[in-house]
């Protein structure tokens, strides 16, 4: 019996492996190529990561025809050893050429290098750049090898003036005042202290002059201008950054506005924020990448730019150092304190964060950063980034190399090691062996990754099914069809480790249409840098712009492979330097096309700058700006995810003199009264002082309306205070009545409104029970500095006389528990002629609560299941069946955290170190175990207990909420999060709801507001959207990539989102509320920001 069944186990093993061993991937790695090269690197007393911290750095790869055969070559550089150069001799078999081609031994430390056509003979030269060396800036001196026709280079860098001694990270050669000839932008990192920020100031002071040592002088980037094949520099003067904080480790060119003038950005390490440097078409550029990017990778590596979506406008992906690992996010990772945060904003050092950042163009205006949305944030300790299409089908993937020799960022060896280390030195009074520290810091390789573009701005890592599976150090890289099958092939640098060549296998995996253009432009620029190829077919454009320096320290073959998927491309355009465009009419596929531009017939191209019809126009106001307070929740509650003590500005809209135009209120903060401004008889508005405002200002206003409390013909007001600065006992929140005399004049009415301790987060009138007076639902955000805990909402019962009574405990006790709200709204969603209270908020599902003529309760709706981080709620018939949907504003999708049904995050609630104070620790679901969010240090900070445990960083990286807190857990309130996304809630008619989410643009960002309205006269319900959330701490990034959406109804319930160039809204702000407001009969939209002006927009 037992052997029979040990027979059939073998007979399953050897099925398995069959089947193992003849899976197919589509990258193969190459074994057999004759590529011998390692990038070795050894560390000595003399030279290791403590004195150069770009030890582990790495090298790079450029590919290019460098005989003009037709096949690429391929160039690794080396950083303690030679350079090589493998001639390409067909079917993935190279030669090693380099001693015949003068790339011998060398002293230079290698990083970058680029083929290029340095003196437009049409045949490729090679750049190199060089760092290291600290002390010998003649060996850091860049390189220029000009090509001698036979496989032969000479150096001549000097003559062209390019031998810059910096410590060159990469070069990128490409034509910035469209003269025809090339120019030269080279990146440079300087050795100078990465911990210090007081540099900010000395940005544009020139590395030269800096009042440092010498050997640290060596930084700044530099852009040289090509004068008739003699370089000169001009960074200064074209407004290139020369500062030694410019620690650039990428660079990467493309036009990203659309002028037909050539952009750069620039990747900078450490606390240097990036560079956007805009072709201002005069020999200048204008760093704006405050002004289009609101926020970057922190320490920000490879880069590279290339359209994603098929919209026409180049894209920017930069890599980090974020794991997609949670036990290396852990062991690995270390994130900034809101601290260290703010000091480098208030430095000068911009919005950066600990992620790849994928900047999606928003029609060449501005860019939406995507990266979590788009399943790109996290690879680990990334270098290279290419984005190619490695499959064929259309769409622009990315390859990123992931892995540094020494985890010098391990933490257990931060915290234990180097504490050993200084102990030893105490005991003995020696100073420990360097290479003796170094052994010490662990060692571990990982695969590289793939990201396969799926559309829609979605991408899946489809590293192991792609073949990337190899455990590496890898640096630079890049892409080439090495043996001009029609598919792109990889090689790839690495630290200690054989180079890797991978064989594309796209035309016989999945046979994918491509068409691969070759240019030829005239001299000097014979390689047609800067050329712009778009494919048109099935109402597709895809775009690639001729750029070889991409990634980390690399380039890319000139040749221009295009996937088409099943596209059948109608015509294809090249549009030359010079702006002139080559047509070709139903180009043939599969095969490569030669397109010579002195041979090729040529339109010119006129760059008009037509003014494009948006639907709102921007109108100046006289309205103040909202002035928030600095008090940081942060300070006095660890590890919460957001900030709560910055929800204004709300409105309420009205008319309150009784003249029959919309006047406005607009909320102000515990150090700012609220505003009141009266619309005069020409549409503008003037401010109107209202005493009691000024001398009842003590808290935020988080909620308000107008509304007649008394029913004696005028508009009252009611405000909802918040804020969160203070504890709730301390009276800090109390909300308020005003009455108006009926001219606009408002007086405090005291004791009309209970007295209540928690931050309001939402007010909305109600006579619920008929008696021709407005009752008051007042719903709580949160419990005062106590986030988490569930607050009190409240039923104000309006008593006639201008006095409330709280009567929730007895006609609404579900109240009293109904969550953090957000918003709610009174309508009748079951159809049975009476309204309910529509509630959302966070941790929760969106709840109705029905009168029944005794108690408010809430009903079963469908709902039940979607516990979201809601922040809006509006209430319309979308598809026109006669029933009350619902419009539900979510956190959205391009967020840290990323709950579903499936695995939810969890916050869990208790006094779990029995100080008298409630804890609490947010979880993440990974395999079906509940993983805590924060690492170790700040979890231990919060819970002292938890150190009597001893773990190691390593140990804490295992283990569960269970695991950490065990019994403490039993009392814990437990509230989770499964959905996330903004959405319709469409109504069946009696109440019960399925959710649909809105398209992906509106994703990408929180939706804080909500306005419904028919902005195109078509009489279907369009609505208005904005949103974003800045105050959260650093590790989860701010949400940023709202500039305002219209979304269109197209009269069934289903939307379009317009396009951001043809609203006309650009609200990038944090918006808090939108209210619409009639001004000389014209339709108008207030949008209410956080911490600045209100913006007013009206409607054409």
């Amino acid at each position: 019996m037992n052997l029979r069944w040990i027979s059939r186990l073998l007979i399953f093993i050897f099925i398995v492996s069959c089947h193992q061993k003849s899976e197919k991937t589509l990258f193969t790695l190459v074994d057999n190529s004759n590529i011998q090269f390692t990038n070795k690197l050894e560390e000595s007393k003399a030279v290791n990561v403590f004195n150069y911290r770009n030890f582990y750095n790495g090298g790079g790869v450029a590919t290019g025809d460098l005989n003009n055969d037709g096949l690429p070559e391929v160039f690794f550089t080396a950083n303690q050893g030679p350079n090589k150069l493998f001639l390409n001799k067909g079917n993935f078999q190279f030669e090693d050429i380099s001693e015949k081609a003068g790339f011998g031994d060398k002293k230079q430390w290698s990083t970058g290098v680029v083929f290029v056509d340095i003196n437009g003979d049409g045949w490729l030269d090679i750049y190199v750049c060089n760092a290291g060396n600290m002390f010998e800036p003649a060996l850091r001196k860049n390189q220029l090898f000009i090509n001698n026709h036979d496989l032969t280079f000479t150096e001549k860098a000097h003559e062209y003036g390019l031998d810059n001694d910096g410590y060159s990270t990469q070069a990128s050669f490409f034509d910035y005042d469209l003269d025809g000839d090339l120019d030269c932008f080279i990146v440079n990192n300087s050795p100078i202290p990465a911990n210090t920020l007081n540099y900010a100031n000395m940005r544009d002071l020139p590395a030269n002059q800096w009042q440092v040592a010498d050997f640290l002088k060596g930084g700044g980037d530099h852009l040289y201008r090509n004068d008739n094949g003699k370089f000169t520099e001009v960074t200064k003067e074209a407004g290139i950054h020369g500062g030694l904080i410019s620690l650039g480790l990428g660079v990467t060119v493309g036009d990203v506005n659309g002028d037909g003038y050539p952009d750069i950005y620039v990747s900078n390490d450490f606390f240097e924020k990036d560079y956007l440097y805009i072709n201002q078409r005069n020999g200048k550029f204008i760093d704006e990448l405050e002004q289009r990017i609101q926020h970057t990778s922190l320490s920000s590596m490879g880069a590279d730019m290339q359209d994603i979506n098929n919209d026409g406008y180049p894209d920017i992906f930069t890599t980090d150092m974020l794991p997609s690992d949670d036990y290396r996010l852990k062991a690995n990772t270390s994130f900034e304190n809101y601290d260290v945060f703010k000091l480098k904003l208030n430095q000068g050092f911009y919005y950066q964060y600990t992620q790849n950042a994928l900047q999606v163009n928003n029609g060449g205006k501005n860019f939406l950063e995507t990266a979590f949305y788009s399943g790109v944030a996290a690879s680990d300790w990334s270098w290279g980034a290419l984005m190619f299409d490695g499959d064929n089908d259309g769409l622009t993937d990315i390859y990123v190399c992931n892995g540094i020799y020494h985890d010098v960022t391990d933490q257990d060896f931060i915290d234990f090691f180097g504490n050993d280390v200084v102990q030893q030195m105490v005991i003995s009074g020696k100073k420990e062996d360097v290479t003796n520290v170094i052994s010490k810091i662990p060692s571990n390789p990982i695969p590289n990754q793939v990201f396969h573009n799926k559309g829609q701005l979605h991408f899946a890592d489809e590293s192991k099914s792609w073949g990337f599976t190899k455990p590496s150090f890898s640096n630079g890289a890049s892409y080439a069809d090495l043996d001009n099958d029609g598919d792109l092939d990889l090689i790839i640098n690495n630290v200690n480790q054989p180079a890797m060549i991978y064989k594309n296998n796209s035309r016989e995996y999945n046979r994918n249409n491509y068409i691969t253009i070759n240019v030829k432009y005239k001299s000097p620029n014979t390689f047609g840098i800067g050329s712009v190829i778009k494919v048109y077919g099935n109402n597709q454009i895809i775009s690639r712009q001729i750029i070889p320096s991409r990634g980390f320290q690399s380039s890319v073959d000139y040749k221009q492979v295009i996937g088409l998927g099943n596209i059948q491309p109608d015509s294809v355009t090249i549009t030359w330097p010079d702006q002139s465009i080559t047509s070709i009419q139903h180009p043939a596929i599969n095969q490569q096309v030669l397109v010579d531009y002195n041979s090729s017939n040529k339109n010119h191209y006129e760059i008009n700058e037509l003014k494009q019809e948006v639907l709102f126009d921007s109108v100046k106001t006289v309205f103040d700006k909202h002035t928030e307070d600095d008090y940081v929740d942060f300070y006095f509650e660890r590890n919460i995810p957001f900030m709560l003590s910055k929800q204004g500005p709300k409105a309420a809209v009205g008319d309150v003199n009784g003249d029959g135009m919309q006047d406005i209120f607009i909320g102000g903060t515990k150090d700012q009264a609220g505003q009141l401004y009266l619309q005069t008889a020409n549409g503008s508005f003037v401010k109107k002082e209202v005493p009691d405002f000024k001398t009842y200002s003590f808290n935020d206003v988080t909620a308000t309306v107008f509304f007649d409390c008394d029913n004696d013909g005028d508009l009252d007001l009611f405000t909802g205070g918040g804020g969160n600065f203070a504890n709730g006992a301390t009276g800090s929140f109390q909300s308020q009545l005003f009455l108006n005399d009926g001219k606009g004049n408002f007086t405090l009415s005291r004791g009309a409104i209970p007295i209540n301790s928690t931050n309001t987060g939402a007010v909305v009138l109600l006579d619920y029970d008929n008696d021709g007076f407005m009752d008051l639902f007042v719903g709580s955000r949160s419990v005062p500095q106590n986030y988490g805990l569930t607050p009190g909402s409240y039923l104000l019962h309006n008593e006639r006389n201008g006095k409330f009574t709280d009567v929730t405990s007895k006609v609404a006790p579900a109240f009293s528990n109904a969550g953090m709200i957000t918003a709610a709204a009174y309508a009748d969603v079951n159809g049975d002629g009476k309204k309910e209270l529509i509630v959302t908020g966070e941790w929760m599902h969106p709840e109705i609560y029905a009168y029944n003529g005794t108690v408010f309760n809430e009903i079963k709706t469908g709902l039940e299941n979607y516990s979201g981080w809601w922040q809006s709620l509006a209430v319309t018939d979308v598809d026109g069946d006669g029933d009350a949907d619902l419009i539900l504003g979510n956190i959205g999708e391009n967020f840290y955290l990323k709950p579903d049904s499936a695995n939810p995050v969890k916050i869990w609630i208790g006094d779990f170190d029995k100080n008298g104070t409630d804890d609490k620790i947010i979880t993440r679901t990974i395999d079906k175990k509940d993983m805590p969010v924060f690492n170790k240090r700040e979890v231990t900070e919060q819970i002292p207990s938890l150190k009597k445990l001893n773990l190691k960083h390593h140990e804490y990286a295992t283990k569960t909420v269970q695991q950490l807190l065990g019994d403490e857990l039993e009392k814990a309130a437990v509230k989770q999060v499964n959905y996330t996304s903004t959405c319709v809630a469409y109504n069946d008619g009696k109440g019960k709801f399925t959710i649909k989410a809105l398209p992906g643009i509106v994703q990408l960002s929180s939706v804080n507001a909500i306005r419904v309205m028919d902005v195109n006269n078509d009489h279907y319900p369009d609505i208005i959207m904005a949103g974003n959330f800045f105050d959260l701490l650093p590790q989860f990034c701010r949400l940023d990539a709202s500039y305002g959406h219209v979304l269109i109804n197209n009269g069934k319930g289903d939307y379009t989102v317009l396009p951001y160039g043809q609203t006309g809204l650009n609200v990038k702000g944090q918006t808090r509320d939108i209210q619409t407001i009639k001004i000389k009969n014209n339709n108008y939209l207030l949008f209410l920001e956080n911490n600045d002006y209100p913006q007013l927009y009206k409607l054409k």
